[in-house]
C-alpha cells in the first residue's frame, strides 16, 4: 500500500527514565517526571533538526540525529519516507547521565514518525512501537516505561519486545542526584563479565522480585530491594564518585542505585535534610510520571519551548 502522510505538524512529549533500579538488571524501569518535547512535519526536501536545550550545538542537526533515524527506521516499517523533514527538539532530560535520554529521542521519533502516517496507527500498533523502539534501542527496560509511564517491567520474545506498567506505592519519592560529568552505556556494559557466580544471580533474582513488591506496597523494603550483585559492583571502578555516593545515601538509610548506566544516583526514598553533596552534583526531586509517552497534533506551544525543566525541585 502507498504511504499517505498528514499535513502540518505532529507534536510529542517523552518522560525521562531510570533503568535496573539496582537488581532489575534490563528488565525494570520507571517513569520520571522529567520531559523533552518535540515536534516534526513532513517538509518537501532535506532534513532539518533544531535543538533548544541539553545537548544544542553538541548534536547533529541532520539525518545523523537519533530522533531522525528512529524516524527513518518506522517509515521504513509503514512502508515509504517522506520527501523531507522538519523536527524541533527541546531537550531537558541530561544526555549520557543514565536518564534516558536515547531512550526518549528513539520513543519520540518512533511516535512522531507513526503520527505523520495517516494510517499510522493502524500499520504499526502499541506492541508494534514497543518492539521497534527496543529494537533501534538494543533492550526495553528504557523504552518501555518512557512509552507507557510508571513502573515497568519488561522482558524479550522471539516476537520481540513485551512490557507492563505497574502502579506505584505511595511513599516512593524518587530524587536524582546528577553529575556534571557523562558515562556512555557502551563503556559500562563492557565491564560487565560474560558469567557471574550463580549465588549472585539467584541473590539478585530474589532481590528484584522483592523490589516489585516493595515499589508497588511497602516501601518500607525499598532499601534491601535494591540491592544488586549482578552488575553495580563491576561498574564501580569507572564511576568512583557515583558509587561513593550511592555507598553515603545507602549508609544513611537511603534505597539509592545507579541510574541505569550512570553517571546519575536514584534514591527512591527520602534523603536526610541534611545530607551533605558536593558541588559536582546537582539534585532534583522527581515525580513519578504514569502517563508516558503523549502525541498530539499541532507546533510545540510557548511553554514546551521552554528549555528549563518546570517543576523540579533541587
Amino acid at each position: 500500500m502507498p504511504t499517505n502522510f498528514t499535513a502540518g505538524p505532529v507534536r510529542v512529549r517523552v518522560p525521562a527514565t531510570s533503568a535496573n533500579l539496582g537488581p532489575g538488571f534490563d528488565a525494570l524501569g520507571l517513569a520520571l517526571g522529567l520531559y523533552d518535547d518535540l515536534a516534526a512535519e513532513v517538509a518537501p526536501a532535506g532534513v532539518r533538526v533544531t535543538v533548544t536545550g541539553q545537548g544544542a550545538g553538541e548534536l547533529p542537526t541532520d539525518d545523523r540525529h537519533l530522533v531522525v533515524r528512529a524516524m527513518r527506521a518506522t517509515f521504513d516499517v509503514l512502508g515509504g519516507q517522506p520527501a523531507g523533514l522538519a523536527v524541533e527538539c527541546v531537550n531537558r532530560i541530561p544526555q549520557a547521565r543514565g536518564l534516558g535520554s536515547s531512550s526518549a529521542a528513539i520513543v519520540a521519533g518512533v511516535l512522531l514518525a507513526r503520527a505523520l502516517v495517516t494510517d499510522g496507527e493502524d500499520r504499526l500498533d502499541e506492541p508494534g512501537v514497543l518492539g521497534l523502539a527496543a529494537e533501534i534501542e538494543g533492550h526495553p527496560d528504557n523504552v518501555a516505561p518512557c512509552l507507557l509511564g510508571g513502573f515497568t517491567l519488561a522482558w524479550s520474545e522471539p516476537t520481540g519486545a513485551r512490557a507492563v506498567s505497574l502502579a506505584v506505592a505511595e511513599g516512593v519519592r524518587p530524587t536524582v542526584f546528577v553529575p556534571s560529568e557523562r558515562g556512555l552505556t557502551a563503556t559500562a556494559r563492557a565491564a560487565l563479565p560474560a558469567t557471574v557466580p550463580h549465588a549472585d544471580a539467584a541473590f539478585t533474582a530474589g532481590r528484584a522480585a522483592l523490589l516489585v513488591h516493595a515499589l508497588t506496597a511497602d516501601p518500607s523494603l525499598l532499601l534491601p530491594a535494591t540491592v544488586d550483585r549482578l552488575h553495580q559492583d563491576y561498574r564501580a571502578a569507572g564511576m568512583p564518585a557515583t558509587f561513593a555516593l550511592v555507598n553515603e545515601l545507602r549508609a544513611a538509610g537511603v534505597a539509592a542505585v545507579v541510574s541505569g548506566a550512570g553517571p546519575t544516583v536514584l534514591a527512591l526514598s527520602e534523603p536526610p535534610a541534611d545530607f551533605p553533596l558536593g558541588t559536582d552534583w546537582e539534585f532534583w526531586k522527581l515525580p513519578i510520571d504514569v502517563s508516558g509517552a503523549r502525541v498530539a497534533r499541532g507546533r510545540l506551544g510557548h511553554a514546551e519551548r521552554d528549555p528549563v525543566a518546570a517543576g523540579r525541585k533541587s
